[in-house]
């Protein structure tokens, strides 16, 4: 049975594991094997570990393994990151945790969640009330160019 909660500082490192065999599995498809290595051989931003610190983090977990991740700024409304294992896909796993950060974001008063989406993850968003403003080169701190797409949600006022 799978159980959302908050994601706790100290499990950065798993989740970034996560994150990594995430994009081998869902970006192939979208992204030359070049690209996918550079991502996946970045370490962790510095920013992470104080947007977990600030409780903007999700996860749901089945058996106590994390099963998928969200990230959220709270100051800024940026999704940061949001993953799911490759073992788990089509559970509905990324729905609950973007309708759980939906919630939280308007609990701190945001209005609008912004994202910068993988070509393969942009209908996952879609589907979840964003809508895609324009496609863009995101200069990924690696090095590489990602291209993606620039999306936004604007949430009902309370």
């Amino acid at each position: 049975m799978l159980k959302q909660r908050r994601a706790e500082p100290a499990e950065l490192h798993a989740l970034w594991e996560l994150r990594t065999r995430a994009i081998r599995a869902g970006c192939a498809a979208h992204y030359p094997s070049d690209i996918i290595e550079a991502w996946c051989a970045a370490p962790p931003p510095p920013k992470l570990a104080p947007l977990l610190e600030a409780g903007g983090a999700l996860v749901e977990e089945e058996d106590g393994r994390v099963a998928g991740y969200a990230i959220l700024n709270l100051e800024t409304g940026e999704l940061d990151a949001a993953f799911v294992d490759p073992a788990h896909q089509g559970r509905g796993i990324a729905t609950r945790l973007l309708a759980a950060l939906d919630a939280m974001a308007m609990q701190h008063g945001l209005r609008r969640l912004f994202l910068s989406s993988s070509l393969n993850a942009a209908p996952v968003y879609e589907r979840a009330g964003y809508v895609a403003l324009r496609r863009e080169i995101y200069p990924h701190r690696s090095g590489i160019q990602l291209e993606s797409v620039y999306m936004e949600k604007m949430l009902p006022c309370a």
